[in-house]
């Protein structure tokens, strides 16, 4: 292996891998950026009708005055105010679908991208919606601010954790902890992060009580955002370096043959991983060169070592680079090929037998 100071430059095709790993999303942000268009069009019709009859309803307030409605002087700058709120409303959700639009013709192939920034969008309209209509009702905009402070001191104390959740949201998506389409462990739950809302974080759970391996479970996890904030992250999907080691251990007598072992494990690996595995590695040094911890020593091929185990065996452990979405099926091939050879040679590799 090459000295630890020469840090190799990662192929074009190592380059574009780890670049696409962080457009990776699940089947959930596929399906919202395939359907986002639809949605768009549709959304922005209706709110163009809803813009229209808001506009005819304050025409004719306006040209047939306060009379015709039986309306007296102390309501009308409200009602005024009201209805001049309808139509100021529903510009803004026309403005929210229209960068809505914008937004899937500039990221059309980056889902998570995509998926952030419409939540972003769809969270001010929201707040510009909530200050218009206050406005409305409110004379002065002194009064629509002491109103806001008065309901931010309530709504602290009564809404304590969606607060603590939404902080948690922001946090998200200026940390990026995981996005859409990581596969993390966050406290004791584990699984492929399928959607991330304003409260709370969606996961499709892999493992679980009632499995060994890493395949889904089935089961949906839901979480508070404010998790985030208190709980160490693990993520298995970083977007530079979406791999993780795994390892493949054997029990074997104390007279096997070593050198036999070891060769047939790496054989057996190097045949399945082939020049991913160094590529995967020198993009990890490569990372690592932009960090103080640059001075590592990280094989580019499988790598054997052996342990003494506690039962009077000797543990052969086969250590590999693998996308955590592979290592369960990565896994069982390695471990039915090394068998195979492994047992073939019965006198140079000596398996504990059971009585």
């Amino acid at each position: 292996m090459s000295d630890s100071n020469e840090r190799q430059t990662p192929s074009p095709a190592i380059a574009d891998n780890v670049e696409k790993a962080m457009g990776q999303a699940t089947e959930h942000g596929n399906r919202f950026a395939r359907t986002q268009r639809t949605h768009t069009k549709q959304s922005l019709h209706w709110h163009i009708i809803g813009l229209t009859f808001s506009l005819v309803i304050a025409a004719i307030y306006f040209v047939f005055g306060y009379a015709v409605f039986g309306i007296t002087e102390k309501y009308a700058p409200i009602i005024s105010h009201f209805l001049l709120a309808v139509p100021v409303s529903t510009l803004i959700l026309v403005a929210q679908n229209m960068a809505d639009s914008l937004i899937t013709r500039r990221l059309p192939d980056d889902n998570i991208t995509l998926f952030n920034l419409r939540l972003v969008v769809r969270l001010i309209s929201i707040v510009l919606i909530c200050l218009v209509f206050l406005s409305a009702i409110s004379q002065t905009w002194y009064t629509v601010v002491v109103s806001l402070g008065v309901f931010s001191i309530i709504a602290g104390f009564a809404l304590q954790m969606p607060m603590t959740s939404f902080i948690g949201w922001i946090f998200i998506l200026a940390r990026r902890p995981y996005r859409v389409g990581d596969r993390i462990k966050i406290g004791s739950a584990t699984g492929d992060v399928i959607d991330i809302s304003y409260f709370d974080t969606t996961l499709w759970e892999f493992g679980g009580q009632y499995l060994s391996t890493d395949h889904p479970s089935g089961r949906v996890i839901k979480l508070p955002n404010s998790t985030v904030l208190t709980t160490p992250v693990y993520n298995y999907s970083w977007p530079l370096f979406p791999y993780i080691w795994d390892e493949i251990k054997f029990n074997i007598a104390y007279n096997s043959d070593l050198d036999f072992v070891s060769g047939i494990m790496i054989a057996v690996a190097r045949e399945e991983m082939g020049a991913t595995m160094a590529e995967r590695v020198r993009a990890y040094r490569s990372v690592l060169d932009e960090t103080p911890i640059d001075q590592i020593e990280v094989s580019e091929e499988p790598t054997v070592f052996f342990r003494v185990n506690e039962n009077a065996w000797l543990d052969a452990n086969v250590r590999y680079l693998v996308d955590p979405k592979e290592s369960g099926r990565m896994k069982t091939l390695l471990i039915r090929k090394m068998l195979t050879r492994l047992n073939a040679e019965p006198d140079r590799v000596l398996f504990p037998k059971g009585r």
